[in-house]
């Protein structure tokens, strides 16, 4: 269906819905709203300025949820899908609909792949992320920050000791496979 100013249709008439759905429609009678004070109510009036408006143009293909005919006239483009997490990304809008829970654990498997990419991908920089400094660990102990841990009545408690392993897990993960691929590497070269 396409993205117009119009309403769509109801795939069932009022009264069908009021006679299966108990309190279906209570509110349709604007006399019956408590906010009609403040509302104005015209029924010609939709709001929209325009019957569609005009399209973004779309530089790559981008994802789309089956469910829809074709993309919003605006998207985002900020983060282009790329690598094995954007094969991940179009493949689970391709395939399953957004009211399937494959589609979002794709999606979720997808940010994690995602983020093993952008490890590797700084890896390979000649400026490399740097944990240490970037995930403030070195703030702990200059701003009182295992005081502040233990005392207090903290939220974030129960989840305090895996932090350390989810940060540094990528990251020991990502060494230790360059290690094996470099031995490997000067193992042929012998």
């Amino acid at each position: 269906m396409p993205y117009t100013p119009d309403k769509p249709p109801l795939a069932r008439s009022s009264d069908e819905l009021r006679a299966d759905i108990p309190g279906w429609g209570v509110d349709l009678d604007p006399k019956d709203r408590p906010s009609v004070p403040q509302e104005r109510f015209d029924p010609n009036l939709n709001g929209a300025r325009w019957e569609f408006p005009e399209r973004q143009p779309e530089r790559w293909p981008r994802e789309r949820s089956i469910e829809h005919q074709f993309l919003t006239p605006v998207f985002g483009t900020s983060c282009p899908p790329r690598g094995l997490s954007g094969v991940m990304r179009r493949y689970s809008y391709r395939k399953y609909s957004e009211g399937r829970a494959a589609h979002w654990l794709l999606l979720l498997a997808a940010d994690r792949v995602d983020t093993v990419e952008s490890v590797f991908r700084s890896l390979l920089t000649r400026r490399p992320d740097n944990p240490v400094t970037e995930t403030g660990v070195l703030s702990e102990f200059s701003h009182h920050g295992l005081a502040s841990r233990i005392r207090g009545r903290r939220a974030d408690l129960a989840h305090q000791p895996l932090d350390p392993i989810l940060v540094a897990a990528p990251w020991l993960l990502a060494g230790g496979l360059a290690y094996v691929a470099l031995r490997r590497i000067a193992g042929r070269r012998r």
